[in-house]
């Protein structure tokens, strides 16, 4: 990750994009997490100021689609699309792709408080530029409650005052920690920041909202969150019965009209055709 000019360095990489049909499925996994990984720390670096907030790496058979997800994202683009284009051309030195066969695309994130990376990276600025620690955690995390979250917890850790290095924790709401749930409800990210006086660690944990559309958080419930649903109106016993002669009543009542409407019809084919009406004007004559 130290080098971002276009070296052959890494063995697995250069495999990966000359021959990717002919690599070993374990070989693949691997080029892909290490392609993966170095990419997310050259966007991380360059892209700290414009809110950067993750990279989706699309493979298809033709081209490679890289989505980046950041809260600025008219500063990813650059003047006239021109930023873009060249952190494709990098990308697309740096791991021997072909002409057009990498597309870089920016997409802005939704809710910016629901994301750690972007919250991390704030509070790294906010540090950088002077702000006292407990000042800029405590906003930081009123901020993302703002933003709807469960709940929310801030670490920074590091020479905050003196000599003495120290962690202090800045937590609102609710958070989970253990189990499935942790690993879907909670976003963290962590950041290093460069301080006069050395390294601070700050790290951002956020527990997203449930959303049943999946859009602002997961759309899996909660396991201990139980909904009780209200008692349907029950009927009594006397109704009911009513109601069962009512029905009883009406198809007997229709099924003697069906009859009636049967005899009647049975009638009407037996009886003998009416004389055909005489025109007086015929009988004039005679």
């Amino acid at each position: 990750g130290k080098h971002f000019y276009p070296t052959n360095n890494n063995p697995y990489i250069s495999i990966m994009m000359a021959s990717r049909s002919k690599m070993s499925t374990k070989r693949k996994f691997v080029a892909d997490g290490v392609f993966y990984a170095e990419l997310n720390e050259l966007l991380t670096r360059e892209l700290a100021e414009d809110g950067y907030a993750g990279v989706e790496v699309r493979t298809t058979p033709h081209r490679t689609e890289i989505i980046i997800r950041a809260t600025k994202t008219q500063n990813v683009l650059g003047e006239k699309g021109q930023r873009i284009r060249e952190l494709t051309s990098v990308v697309q030195k740096r791991f021997d792709f072909a002409d057009g066969a990498v597309e870089l695309y920016a997409e802005r994130v939704q809710n910016r408080g629901l994301c750690a990376q972007a919250q991390a990276e704030s509070l790294k600025f906010k540090l950088l530029a002077g702000l006292a620690v407990r000042r800029a955690c405590y906003g930081v995390v009123r901020f993302v409650m703002e933003a709807s979250a469960k709940g929310c917890e801030v670490i920074v850790s590091g020479k905050l005052r003196g000599q003495r290095a120290k962690a202090m924790k800045f937590g609102d709401g609710y958070m989970i920690k253990t189990g499935h749930a942790s690993q879907v409800y909670t976003d963290m990210a962590v950041r290093h920041v460069a301080m006069r006086q050395g390294m601070i660690g700050i790290r951002v944990s956020i527990m997203l909202p449930h959303d049943p559309k999946g859009i602002n958080g997961p759309k899996i419930p909660l396991d201990d969150v139980v909904t009780i649903l209200e008692p349907k109106e029950e009927p009594s016993p006397e109704s009911i019965l009513q109601a069962q002669q009512a029905a009883e009543a009406a198809a007997a009542a229709a099924q003697a009209a069906a009859l009636q409407q049967q005899l009647l019809a049975q009638q009407a084919a037996a009886a003998p055709p009416a004389a055909a009406p005489v025109d007086p004007a015929m009988n004039a004559g005679f």
